[in-house]
């Protein structure tokens, strides 16, 4: 390359910030997804199965939705993360072509900050020879031909980034006519090929956000501030804050009947892509749940996703030095996330079939109901390593460090989930903390993690917080009816009628090896709150004051009188009454009372 057409300025620094090549990439991206159907009508190469338009938008909207969700430091990061996500959701010959030709841009770019037009021709023809050496038998006449037209063509000396770029793009479109020339198929059908049109629509996208920018020497460049603004304002709707995606199958999908009720929901932003018997559904809602519940009446429903928009943009303005997150196995008072530096993934629910993010796609009300009506026993999993790479990823965006205070190990695998996501974030920057909790007294420790967060704390810091207070926090729940332990076998059969004979509350505490084990009893119905207040005063060091948060699994009213009788009997700092998921009620039922202790951080224990 003849270096010296440069001009002098826009040699003198990269030209296209992070900002802008995420935005130009962004508009590339969506210009094919808008042409998904056009693709599926030409695609009969290599086999005319009509889906290289959905493939496609499979494997793109995998990086909207992950990399280029979210700003990026540097150039060199942002590929990294399109690549990973681009191979992660790669479908069909295309999709993983486009793929490839991704990884080959992320590998030439390192670690580079910013672009300049030499740059960008380099590394893509570094992703041209990638993409051509992922195929045992390389083919002319497809996208990879076209790929390495426009990978030559960026060679040339470039003046001025408009006419450089609209260069190799009408290169591109030449290669692409030619490809009914090379490959008879396709002459014989009278279309280009659509691989090799899917990527021109990609080029054009970006072609057009240059010219649209009216940017002479590079992608304008945005401020961070500003441009978090520009995330929330520019991609979704302050009423519909729900990203939200499922995977919908089943043996004849009524696609046009399924986009009208979504226009019916009102849903935005929405990707239907797939064929008529599977489809991948993504959308903008103000209630995940019933986009989902919409989804199951047109068939089988399953990798349920939502992420609140409102969380990410909160996270890209408050810019803390350390953010904390948690799982949603603590019980978390609602609105704290919009307080502290304080994030949550959510655990898995699952009744039979019908799989469900803990108060996402499911509320508690509606948790509960199902469980007293019987039938299937709900079960909880822990969140794949994916979630938590996507919530850690998008606060280190934004954060020196996350510190995830999750479940105690040895009562799930969540805690392994999200040591696996974080040593793929890289440099050390995720610190894992096992709480040796659950439910309300790992929300307290969670808490104290993001108030020493949000005062400034250092990673260091909160560790040694959390090590203090680890050792004087305390859980206890008390069980009404054990039918549900008994038949999730957690308790012998042989106690049921012991227990309801008796009259019975069985009350449990957890134990410092992190694992929930009877400790007590109550006997009679009578007046529970008063009496397993009285019982829980009596075992707890008297001196301390106390933060204090009682939980309920559908019994609002008891843990009212539960929390007012504690407030009597203890030096109460702080409370908090709030709702119990499926982690507890899943296994101790409706009706079940749950209370955390953690003494107020700085006093002496």
């Amino acid at each position: 390359m003849n270096a010296v057409a440069f001009e002098p300025t826009f040699l003198s620094r990269p030209r296209v910030s992070a900002a802008g090549f995420r935005r130009a990439l962004v508009a590339g991206m969506r210009r094919v997804l808008e042409r998904r159907e056009h693709l599926n009508r030409i695609n009969v190469f290599p086999v005319p199965d009509g889906d290289t338009g959905s493939n496609l938008a499979f494997t793109l909207h995998a990086v909207l939705a992950g990399g280029l969700s979210r700003p990026a430091t540097s150039v060199g990061a942002l590929m990294r993360a399109v690549a990973e996500d681009a191979i992660e959701g790669a479908r069909g010959n295309s999709g993983a072509i486009l793929a490839q030709f991704f990884c080959g841009i992320s590998e030439a770019l390192g670690d580079a900050r910013q672009l300049s037009p030499e740059g960008i021709a380099l590394a893509v023809r570094a992703g041209s020879t990638h993409a051509r050496s992922a195929l045992a038998q390389p083919r002319e006449g497809t996208i990879l031909s076209v790929i390495q037209a426009f990978a030559e063509a960026l060679q040339a000396p470039a003046r001025n980034l408009e006419s450089w770029f609209g260069a190799a793009l009408d290169t591109a479109r030449s290669a692409l006519a030619d490809t009914p020339r090379q490959l008879a198929v396709l002459r014989q059908a009278g279309v280009v090929d659509a691989g090799a049109q899917g990527f021109v629509d990609l080029i054009e996208g970006i072609h057009g956000f240059i010219l649209d920018q009216r940017v002479s020497q590079g992608v304008a460049e945005l401020d961070e501030e500003d441009y978090s603004t520009l995330e929330w304002h520019a991609e979704a709707d302050a009423d519909k804050p729900w990203c939200s995606e499922c995977l919908i199958t089943g043996p004849a999908l009524q696609r046009d009947a399924l986009r009208a009720a979504l226009v019916d929901l009102g849903a935005d932003s929405v990707v239907l892509a797939g064929s008529a018997t599977r489809a991948r559904l993504h959308a903008h809602v103000a209630d995940p749940g019933a986009l989902f519940e919409l989804a199951g009446r047109f068939g089988a429903v399953s990798a349920r996703k939502a992420e609140d928009m409102r969380a990410q943009h909160r996270a890209a303005q408050r810019h803390a030095r350390v953010t904390v997150v948690t799982d949603s196995a603590s019980d978390l008072p609602a609105g704290i996330g919009e307080q502290l530096p304080l994030d949550v993934v959510p655990v898995r629910v699952s009744f039979g079939d019908e799989d469900f993010l803990d108060r996402v796609s499911i509320s508690h009300a509606e948790f509960y109901r199902r469980l007293r009506e019987g039938g299937v026993l709900p079960q909880t999993s822990q969140p794949p390593p994916g979630d938590f790479r996507r919530c850690f990823e998008l606060l280190l965006s934004h954060s020196e460090s996350v510190v995830y205070v999750g479940l105690a190990r040895v009562l799930s695998g969540t805690l392994q989930s999200g040591e696996a996501a974080a040593s793929r974030c890289g440099a050390g920057r995720v610190r894992v903390i096992d709480s040796g909790q659950v439910s309300c007294a790992q929300a307290l420790l969670a808490i104290a993690a993001a108030e020493c967060a949000h005062a400034g704390g250092s990673v260091a810091e909160i560790e040694a917080l959390l090590a203090q207070l680890r050792a004087q926090t305390y859980l206890f729940a008390a069980a009404r009816d054990i039918q549900h332990a008994v038949r999730g076998g957690r308790v012998p059969h042989w106690i049921l009628p012991l227990a309801r004979t008796l009259g019975l509350t069985a009350i449990a505490r957890m134990r410092t090896d992190g694992r929930l084990a009877v400790n007590g009893a109550l006997f009679g119905k009578h007046r529970v709150p008063e009496r397993f207040a009285r019982y829980l005063a009596r075992r707890l060091p008297r001196a301390n004051r106390w933060r204090v948060m009682v939980g309920h699994c559908d019994a609002a009213e008891e843990a009212a009188a539960l929390l007012s009788a504690l407030r009597q009997r203890l030096a109460v700092t702080r409370h908090w009454l709030v709702e119990t998921g499926p982690a507890i009620g899943a296994h101790a039922g409706p009706g079940t009372l749950v209370v955390g202790f953690s003494p107020e951080p700085g006093q002496e224990g």
